[in-house]
């Protein structure tokens, strides 16, 4: 299969450029990328109608990958309970290798064939839950195979590539192929690839938590009140809500620990 992301890039001698021609072309590159994912909408929009039903019944919602694509997941997933105030269950992270491989690559983690099923197995998943696989070639044996024992068990799998005729597009009921082509630096998928799995997973995560009620308006309005800017903000939304003062405001927001309680709490005064 020849893969895109390897090909060669089209610019050449890099060493030999200045560091405003390397900025520029970088910039260039990235450009496409939006570009690329909106081609993949309908995609996109497939899995999100999947995904909402089943968290609706309780399910939740996986994401496995190696390297750049499985720390991407794990991202997405960990800033899901902040963001929208969910369960930290709701929306999970797994990279080949374990945490270890975060913040440092695990030799031949991602070339295994079993592991994807027995980092899942602790988790019980059932047909109410949604796997999503993101490899930027597609071709990584950890993720296909965790989706291929996902779908073998009756749970719907999805997945996230850049290669056209990647064998991970097999193995997913909803497959997303979002085309960068070549990368600026030949075969750094963290770079277009990467960025382009980033923002597919802003829309998949960000979609569902809003079909599923975690925003009013455009209101994160069940954020964790983790630190001072959040405590402010959600203040200044219960400003917005009720036209109480600020310091009355931030007091209800404290007392009821968030902006959609503190607006309920007094709505029914």
């Amino acid at each position: 299969m020849e893969k895109i992301t390897e090909s060669a890039s089209k610019y050449r001698h890099l060493e030999k450029m200045s560091v405003q021609e390397l900025l520029t072309h970088i910039n260039a590159e990235d450009r496409t990328v939006p570009l690329a994912v909106e081609k993949a909408i309908p995609q996109i929009e497939a899995l999100v109608m999947a995904i909402v039903p089943q968290m609706r019944e309780g399910g939740r919602l996986f994401y496995i990958g190696a390297g750049t694509s499985g720390r991407l997941g794990i991202l997405d997933a960990s800033e899901i309970p902040p963001t929208y105030g969910a369960p930290p269950d709701w929306v999970v992270g797994l990279i080949a290798g374990g945490d270890g491989a975060i913040r440092k690559a695990v030799e031949g983690a991602e070339d295994s064939t079993t592991q994807a099923w027995e980092d899942l197995l602790p988790y019980q998943l059932d047909e109410r839950d949604v796997l999503v696989g993101i490899a930027a070639s597609g071709t990584t044996p950890y993720v296909i195979h965790g989706l291929r024992r996902c779908r073998e068990q009756g749970i719907r799998t999805a997945c996230i590539t850049c290669n056209p005729g990647a064998p991970l597009l097999a193995e997913a009921d909803f497959p997303i192929l979002v085309v960068t082509g070549p990368e600026f630096v030949t075969g750094s998928t963290r770079m277009k690839a990467g960025t382009a799995q980033k923002l597919v997973l802003n829309m998949i995560s960000t979609a569902v938590m809003i079909q599923l009620g975690r925003v009013q308006d455009n209101k994160m309005v069940d954020m964790q009140l983790s630190n001072v800017k959040l405590v402010d903000r959600g203040a200044q939304m219960v400003v917005q809500a009720t036209g109480l003062a600020y310091t009355a405001a931030r007091e209800l927001l404290l007392q009821h620990g968030s902006v959609r309680e503190a607006v309920r709490a007094f709505s029914g005064q």
